[in-house]
């Protein structure tokens, strides 16, 4: 008889884990790896998504945390969620690809608007995707995130954002209202 696996367990990033971070972080969104997955950024953008330097300072910020979700002692998924006033900023969103479909997103989502709405007193969850990731933002509408029709330019020119592949590359801002978000 085989043991069933263990429920997934929510806890902090530290120090520890910047390299786990960043090879799952990589490979949900780059190359070859995020392909597998239905969240790839691959077909807009080349390049790196994250770096060692730059998990380890978003650890480090005041009211700023990167979300695990790990099974058995796996990492399968990640987010970053700050403090900014009385909105919560979500980001650096990454589930393995081979574990993507099953649910673990939405867990991991829910987390951290917990963290938001019951640990920081946050009226709301903010984001900023790439608008040609529709899927991705029909995935974020279906879990009560809206369109606000604000866009932000992309960084082209700088790197640490990747590399384009196209030249119409921007963001739109997603808002949840956190205040009537179920528990």
């Amino acid at each position: 008889m085989t043991t069933p696996p263990l429920a997934p367990v929510f806890r902090c990033a530290t120090q520890a884990d910047i390299p786990a971070v960043v090879a799952l972080v990589e490979s949900a969104y780059r190359g070859d790896s995020g392909r597998r997955g239905w969240t790839t950024e691959a077909n807009l953008l080349d390049g790196r998504r994250t770096d060692e330097a730059d998990v380890g300072a978003v650890i480090a910020r005041p009211d700023s945390r990167i979300v695990l979700l790990e099974r058995d002692g796996r990492l399968l998924a990640s987010c970053h969620v700050e403090r900014q006033g009385d909105a919560a900023y979500f980001g650096m969103f990454a589930v393995d690809p081979a574990q993507q479909t099953g649910g673990l997103g939405k867990l991991l989502l829910g987390e951290a608007e917990r963290i938001a709405r019951e640990e920081w007193h946050c009226r709301a969850m903010e984001m900023t995707v790439i608008v040609q990731r529709h899927e991705l933002i029909a995935w974020y509408e279906r879990r009560g995130y809206r369109r606000t029709g604000t866009y932000k330019p992309f960084p082209y020119g700088d790197e640490r954002f990747g590399l384009p592949r196209r030249d119409d590359l921007r963001f739109e801002l997603l808002v949840k209202d956190l205040a009537g978000a179920a528990a």
